[in-house]
């Protein structure tokens, strides 16, 4: 549907016209989102894969096995990474289109947190929150700055409920299903959309990669904005090369010359 990618402004520009056409769009986000954040990336160069084994810190049978190393690498890297993280313009840009009504909901694979920070309010995540913890014991929720500081005295380290050594992160780890009403919303608001703008996300992670298939069989457009290929490029009414966080806001600068504000 397309044959070739258009610069960060004509790109932009396309994008502004498709949602002005299209309200009430949904975002499927992914890690190439939350980039100029500072939150690494786990597939690209430098990212967290290259200095933990994924097989090991995101897997849920070694996470019970072993934990200790899951929390040896929240505490050196995970945490500091989602501390100091702050939404970035991508963030910002989405929650800009929520509230103008161009937008109904941010599908992401993200577990940063950051959509939320920058004020997008219906937020669907699919692979859960790295802000939070839970206890298998108890049940009890924790924060991750509250699990961080017990990290100082075990590993690993001790509900401050109940006293057992039984904290998880609450997120889908390797090995683990989505969790079912979190995807039910998002095929949901799939099949009503007419259009998905993905952002950031390679789409080669199941089910999510496959959920923007359910809004073009009901006939929505698809703009993907991802600098590399991914697998529904083919399918795209349009499709941007260039980093999400340059093209963002000139898109909604477009929107707002033509509808200002107030």
């Amino acid at each position: 549907m397309v044959d070739q990618s258009p610069d960060a402004t004509d790109g932009a520009c396309a994008l502004a016209e498709l949602l002005a056409d299209r309200p009430r769009a949904v975002a499927l986000t992914g890690a190439g989102a939350s980039a100029a954040s500072g939150v690494p990336t786990y597939r690209g160069a430098g990212g967290s894969w290259s200095r933990y084994d994924p097989a090991k810190y995101a897997s849920i049978d070694y996470f019970r096995e072993n934990p200790e190393y899951y929390w040896q690498f929240f505490r050196d890297e995970r945490y500091p990474a989602l501390s100091s993280a702050r939404p970035n313009p991508v963030h910002h840009c989405l929650a800009a289109f929520e509230r103008q009504g161009r937008l109904s909901a941010v599908v992401t694979q993200n577990i940063d947190g950051l959509h939320q920070a920058a004020g997008s309010e219906r937020v669907l995540e699919l692979h859960g929150n790295s802000h939070r913890f839970r206890c298998e014991h108890c049940a009890a929720n924790h924060r991750a700055d509250v699990v961080r500081s017990l990290l100082d005295d075990a590993i690993p380290p001790m509900c401050p409920q109940c006293g057992q050594p039984s904290l998880r992160p609450d997120v889908v780890l390797f090995g683990e299903a989505l969790p079912v009403a979190v995807l039910a919303e998002a095929v949901e608001e799939m099949a009503k959309t007419g259009l998905v703008i993905v952002v950031g996300s390679s789409l080669v992670v199941e089910p999510a990669a496959s959920l923007p298939l359910e809004a073009l069989r009901r006939g929505a457009k698809l703009a993907i904005l991802n600098v590399d290929p991914t697998p529904l490029d083919a399918l795209a009414s349009l499709l941007i090369r260039e980093p999400a966080d340059h093209v963002l806001p000139v898109a909604l600068e477009r929107l707002e010359a033509r509808n200002p504000p107030g």
